[in-house]
């Protein structure tokens, strides 16, 4: 397996996108699994104060670039009978106030798992992944352990390990796997981060 970064590409443009499958392909002989993991425009920004730019940011990676990265290796992961996995995010399920073009992008995103899960069906696998408290800032862990029933934020390994099912699991499709240790679950609506 290989991870493409920002240096390889802006997926938030079709060309960029097109290209990175492209070269993904060449290198590695074909595709089998594709993690649609890029996203922007995670910072607070009160309702008020969104630009189009805020607007903009979100949803071009989020959405967009998981749309159009995974037109382009559509034909490939036919070939191979492979599978998506789309990581989403808990905001695409709740109302962050102060990150709603975060929210949307992320909700966006997770509608892209289902309606790519029909489009593609029956060769290729769409799946979400959407992890809750994982990269907090310092000083934060607490508080965000406190908003799960696990009462313990998520690791790097949590969501791998939920990617790696996904991909193995056969007759798994169009579904959502939530990775919060149960933060929606909570009683109480958590504080938007």
């Amino acid at each position: 397996m290989k991870a493409a970064g920002r240096a390889d590409g802006d997926v938030s443009e079709v060309e960029e996108a097109r290209s990175l499958v492209a070269r993904a392909v060449e290198e590695l002989g074909g595709l089998d699994l594709l993690v649609n993991a890029a996203g922007e425009g995670f910072a607070p920004v009160p309702v008020e104060d969104m630009t189009e730019a805020h607007w903009d940011a979100a949803f071009g990676a989020t959405a967009k670039g998981s749309f159009f990265v995974t037109q382009a290796a559509a034909p490939h992961l036919r070939k191979s009978r492979g599978c998506v996995v789309m990581i989403e995010d808990v905001a695409a399920y709740q109302p962050w106030r102060s990150f709603a073009a975060h929210c949307a992008a992320k909700a966006a995103q997770a509608m892209l798992t289902r309606v790519l899960a029909r489009a593609l069906a029956p060769e290729v696998r769409v799946c979400g992944v959407a992890p809750g408290s994982v990269a907090v800032e310092e000083g934060q862990e607490e508080r965000r352990a406190a908003e799960t029933l696990l009462g313990r934020i998520g690791s790097p390994e949590d969501v791998a390990a939920a990617v790696v099912y996904l991909a193995g699991a056969d007759f798994v499709t169009g579904v959502s796997l939530v990775v919060d240790g149960g933060r929606l679950l909570q009683s109480v609506p958590p504080r938007p981060p």
